[in-house]
């Protein structure tokens, strides 16, 4: 019976370490509105978490926007790198956040209410974004990048492929290389 107990408190562990979502993020209550969704009206004072890539920072008298493309979250609500995006939102929240730390491209997740819409010009059309009243703004930290050796042709099992490893699922493979036993043979 100790050994099970053992055995199922190892594997709750490691299930709860495969997805952890930062403290901030964690709301209860949030309802299932895209940014385009909200972007039509009707669905102003909803609780929302949201993420994407950042495009524009714009510190005001009392507040911070930011103008995010969004993205679909992952399981720790980190938004994803590609994939659909449900448009652009606005998201605003008290106090300075300083754009040189809040670049453009860097990820963001945000946590409040739906506040309503506003409207601003992308190149020549009016674009309607809804507007989030944030609670919480999360800046991820930077993605690292791989080395291009990590991307090798021989790395890639024949059966799974790139897809696979490329997308940061498993890691290639080690290959350990046994030393040679004697000395090398020379050519005469």
């Amino acid at each position: 019976m100790r050994k099970l107990l053992t055995i199922t408190t190892i594997l709750t562990l490691c299930l709860a370490g495969c997805s952890t979502i930062p403290p901030q993020l964690v709301a209860p209550d949030l309802a299932n509105v895209t940014p385009k969704q909200a972007a039509n009206g009707a669905s102003h004072g909803e609780r929302v978490r949201w993420g994407g890539k950042i495009l524009k920072v714009t510190p005001n008298a009392h507040d911070t926007c930011f103008e995010v493309l969004s993205r679909a979250l992952d399981a720790n609500a980190r938004p994803k790198r590609r994939g659909h995006s449900d448009g652009r939102f606005i998201a605003c929240r008290d106090g300075f956040y300083d754009p040189e730390l809040y670049q453009r491209h860097r990820d963001l997740t945000v946590v409040g209410r739906i506040s309503g819409t506003e409207k601003h010009k992308v190149g020549g059309y009016d674009y309607s974004y809804a507007r989030v009243q944030a609670d919480q703004v999360y800046l991820w930290p930077e993605r690292r990048r791989r080395p291009a050796e990590y991307y090798h042709p021989y790395y890639y099992d024949p059966f799974w492929g790139p897809y696979w490893w490329g997308s940061g699922w498993w890691a290639p493979p080690v290959i350990v290389v046994p030393p040679r036993s004697g000395h090398p043979h020379h050519g005469h």
